[in-house]
């Protein structure tokens, strides 16, 4: 195998992941009405009582600009809801996510890894790189576990930047952990990662 071929294959390697976002629904993506305002629906308010909950303003502008950077977004909570009631829940708003993680499938994660003090929440057991949360408390587990939280008060009117501050975050430690070291060995020099 020639240099060249070497030196494709190793970029290859280090090529930027894609970052995978999940977000807390109650409090987070759902909050109170005297917490929040929602984004506009385009059903009447009778109809949202069977078919969802209010979605916090800034929602559908959020997960647009998450989309242009190649973010995947997922959902992730603690709830008993089902992956079919938030999928439709959020297509009602023109949002469509990767994945859905809820309290059975998070059951199932910590069960596979034999977790016996577990966590509310455990993104890193589904590669997902950032978690958006409403509480300190799982921050604090993230800290414990090693997962990454960005928390948002359901009252921050400024969320969405909160969110898009952490993720460029997330997106430069990671771009930063697939970058290429040079070491020496003899003969010429070898990356790593």
């Amino acid at each position: 195998m020639g240099s060249i071929a070497v030196l494709d294959s190793l970029n290859d390697v280090f090529k930027r992941q894609r970052v995978r976002i999940s977000f807390d629904i109650d409090d987070t993506l759902a909050c109170q009405l005297d917490h929040s305002a929602v984004e506009a629906s385009k059903l009447p308010a009778c109809l949202h009582r069977w078919f969802g909950e209010p979605l916090r303003q800034g929602t559908r502008e959020l997960i647009r600009e998450l989309r242009r950077q190649d973010c995947s977004v997922w959902v992730y909570t603690s709830s008993g809801r089902t992956p079919a009631y938030i999928r439709r829940w959020l297509m009602l708003y023109g949002i469509h996510v990767d994945g859905v993680v809820n309290s059975v499938r998070h059951a199932e994660a910590l069960s596979e890894r034999g977790m016996v003090n577990s966590p509310s929440k455990l993104p890193s057991a589904f590669d997902i790189d950032l978690h958006v949360d409403d509480s300190e408390g799982v921050k604090t587990e993230g800290q414990h576990h090693g997962f990454r939280v960005a928390v948002v008060r359901p009252d921050d009117a400024q969320w969405t930047h909160r969110v898009l501050e952490a993720v460029a975050q997330v997106q430069t430690q990671l771009a930063w952990q697939q970058q290429p070291r040079r070491v020496p060995v003899q003969g010429g020099e070898v990356f790593s990662s």
